[in-house]
């Protein structure tokens, strides 16, 4: 038998049927919804008389639209009640799932599903949202669908796809201290741009990458949207499984045997073919930062900004410099932060939030810094405080929120006001992503601990013992 892809693996396990011309029916297993993208499609089913064809394959959540405080209060923002409210109403007249405000499993869809077992190896899931690809580091085919698309798995539980191509990243060695999951993903973004993985579905691979956490690995697969690619993913191991089993929608038992001798075939065999394959060395990885409007502008956060222009960003480097106030070659060691934020679909779980609380237990935050940390679900709310996270966090002048999308996005009431500079652990820096003119610079828990703490952007390598 030829040999085959992890992808290849899964997809080919899910085509209904294949069209003349290079078209698959394509089965979904799970469709993750939330209020932002839904409302338009629920309107549209009731416009055309289609019927919901399989209500238990949707699990529904609020997250982008709700508020951090006071979220036993009704939502001030009218736009983001009425989305939310609506999300209430239709799940209720078309008996869907909602984990909604208030309840112990409510959280961003990305953070929820994982945590709570709903994702799991082989798999196919979709979400009106681009950073679905997150649900990748379980072994499973994930990604972000428009609003017609989500219409159209809620009326038949397919679509009509065609198979991307295939690439590799290998990185293989061993990770610096200081170097997390997330620098791995800025560095790897930086290496290729923000178009080069267009068209792709990525399997990231190597040592490198098997040694981290599934957090880690979620952090990752997160951001492969933000390198054009259609999604990323991971094979399932010893960690995948540990990380699944007990949790609440995981199998049990014997059929929990039965999913791990399915999951244990998941990997791409030896000899499988990818159009495209990169390997990179885990100790050329450093802890990394932003310096412009998209995220391939990436350096280690030692270096200085490029002098020379990247190939084919001409336009776009100068105006993101413009946008930030920077300069080419300019260094940014010294430079001041007002706003920190920590979390978003991409860190803002568990671990996230215990390697902030590890760095600034008996330190507090620079005056001239406004420090939140929003965590991803109630559950990790819940987690947080149950090992005194919360308090630690709190006497170091950070500020512990309710779950939701938060300052990742200008959509709720968590907005980075214009001008200010931002170090943020959500996954885009777009001009005015976080609130208008509002200047973001990407980096990982770490470094947004210690850039709080400090006031300013450090060299963190002389900050970790």
């Amino acid at each position: 038998m030829m040999a085959k892809s992890l992808f290849d693996k899964i997809w080919d396990a899910h085509v209904v049927r294949s069209i003349p011309g290079g078209l698959d029916v394509f089965y979904i297993d799970k469709h993750l919804i939330h209020e932002v993208t839904s409302p338009q499609a629920f309107a549209e089913l009731e416009e055309r008389h289609l019927p919901l064809y399989r209500k238990n394959q949707i699990v529904a959540t609020a997250d982008h639209n709700v508020p951090t405080k006071n979220q036993h209060l009704p939502i001030q923002d009218p736009l983001s009640r009425t989305q939310v409210d609506q999300l209430t109403a239709n799940c209720e007249r078309f008996d869907i799932e909602l984990f909604g405000l208030g309840h112990q499993n409510q959280g961003i869809v990305h953070v929820m599903g994982p945590e709570l077992g709903i994702t799991q190896p082989g798999m196919t899931l979709v979400c009106g949202d681009s950073h679905t690809s997150t649900h990748g580091a379980f072994g499973a085919i994930a990604f972000g669908i428009g609003t017609s698309q989500v219409t159209q798995v809620m009326a038949s539980q397919c679509l009509l796809l065609s198979r991307p191509k295939r690439m590799r990243i290998t990185v293989d060695g061993e990770l610096k201290p200081g170097v997390t999951a997330k620098d791995v993903i800025l560095y790897i973004i930086a290496q290729l741009g923000t178009g080069g993985a267009t068209g792709y579905f990525v399997e990231y691979a190597g040592s490198a990458i098997r040694s981290l956490s599934m957090e880690g690995r979620m952090t990752v697969c997160n951001m492969s949207i933000e390198m054009g690619a259609r999604g990323g993913m991971i094979a399932p191991d010893e960690t995948t499984f540990e990380y699944l089993k007990g949790r609440p929608y995981a199998p049990k038992g014997e059929k929990w045997e039965q999913a791990v001798a399915y999951w244990k075939t998941l990997h791409s065999d030896e000899g499988a073919t990818f159009e495209k394959e990169y390997t990179y060395k885990a100790e050329d990885i450093a802890p990394m930062i932003t310096y412009g409007t998209n995220p391939g502008m990436g350096i280690a956060i030692t270096d200085a900004i490029p002098s020379e222009v990247p190939a084919g960003e001409t336009v776009s480097f100068e105006k993101s410099l413009k946008y930030m106030g920077f300069k080419p070659g300019e260094s940014l060691l010294g430079k001041e932060i007002s706003h920190v934020f920590i979390g978003s679909c991409t860190n803002s779980r568990i671990e996230d939030l215990r390697t902030v609380a590890n760095y600034v237990k008996g330190k507090h935050k620079a005056d001239n810094v406004e420090a939140i940390i929003v965590p991803g679900s109630k559950q990790v709310e819940k987690q947080a405080k149950e090992e005194g996270l919360d308090k630690i966090l709190a006497e170091a002048g950070f500020e512990l929120r309710e779950p939701g999308c938060s300052a990742c996005l200008a959509m709720n009431d968590d907005k980075i006001p214009a001008g200010a500079y931002c170090v943020s652990t959500s996954n885009r820096n777009f001009e005015g992503r976080q609130g208008p003119g509002s200047r973001t610079l990407l980096a990982s828990p770490l470094v947004a601990a210690i850039t709080a703490v400090e006031g300013k952007i450090v060299d963190v390598n002389r900050y970790l013992n």
